[in-house]
């Protein structure tokens, strides 16, 4: 059954905020299309203001080194930050601002509720009692606001059963078209439904697992044990601990889901 949000109005702190703070404002105004069921929508105020370029999403997993989050911001360049409920923690010490705060708002510490509030983050809290995951709610958030890609940080560790929903959220993305991708510090993964050109460099392992009950069609030039018109289905692992064979690799999937899992380093 849909469920609506409790926006928790912000009250913006421009002295706190301001240049020689501390603090980095990613505060930007967007709002869902009318026709999504149970987001939070004002009653005046178009769909958005401006199309999102990029979206990073920060989820309450495990990210070792915050820095991690800030150098990735740096990189996908100036993007809409959604915070899923407790992983504010991750933000607060880094003073970066989000955008967004959404969920049930059961794991966020009351005094980083209030510092993001006062310094105009949205908070849209939900009932504890919904289908969907904090992430997955940033994630469909995210979703409408049509930008070009989404990076997911703190999607991976701690609960295998938060891990794995979060990697099956990608499948929701890739069903929308929108290039997403969980990202942490020592990989990046990701779902293929047509073509893909990895860069990087010889020896990184790459592993391939259909979320899909069968993925067909999957072909693979530049890897160390390349493929050719594969069928792969669910429950087999033939497409794990493959390589780069050079410093680009190509992955082509003709039906159905393909996950991919690059490591950065190279196996010892």
């Amino acid at each position: 059954m849909p469920i609506t949000a409790e926006i928790i109005p912000s009250e913006p702190d421009l002295g706190n905020a301001s240049v020689g703070s501390g603090s980095t404002s990613y505060i930007q105004k967007a709002y869902p299309p009318k026709d999504m069921p149970f987001y939070f929508r004002p009653a005046t105020g178009r769909a958005m203001v401006r199309p999102m370029k990029n979206v990073v999403i920060v989820s309450g997993g495990t990210i070792r080194n915050p820095e991690f989050i800030r150098e990735k911001c740096a990189q996908i360049g100036e993007p809409f930050v959604i915070c899923a409920d407790g992983a504010a923690r991750h933000l607060r010490p880094l003073g970066l601002i989000p955008s967004v705060i959404i969920g049930d708002m059961d794991s966020i510490d009351e005094r980083d509720r209030e510092y993001f509030k006062k310094r105009g983050s949205t908070i849209l809290a939900y009932p504890q009692a919904k289908d969907e995951t904090d992430t997955e709610l940033a994630l469909m958030y995210g979703l409408n606001l049509g930008p070009q890609e989404i990076w997911i940080l703190g999607a991976l560790g701690g609960r295998i059963d938060h891990t794995l929903a979060n990697v099956s959220l990608l499948v929701a993305a890739a069903k929308r078209g929108i290039p997403t991708k969980i990202v942490d510090e020592d990989c990046e993964i990701f779902v293929v439904t047509g073509q893909v050109t990895l860069e990087g460099t010889k020896g990184q392992t790459v592993s391939l697992l259909p979320v899909s009950s069968v993925v067909t069609g999957i072909t693979l030039d530049g890897f160390e044990y390349p493929l050719r018109n594969h069928v792969i289905e669910i429950g087999s692992p033939l497409g794990v601990s493959n390589t780069l064979a050079g410093d680009r690799g190509v992955i082509s999937v003709g039906t159905g889901y393909l996950l991919v899992i690059r490591y950065y380093r190279k196996e010892a």
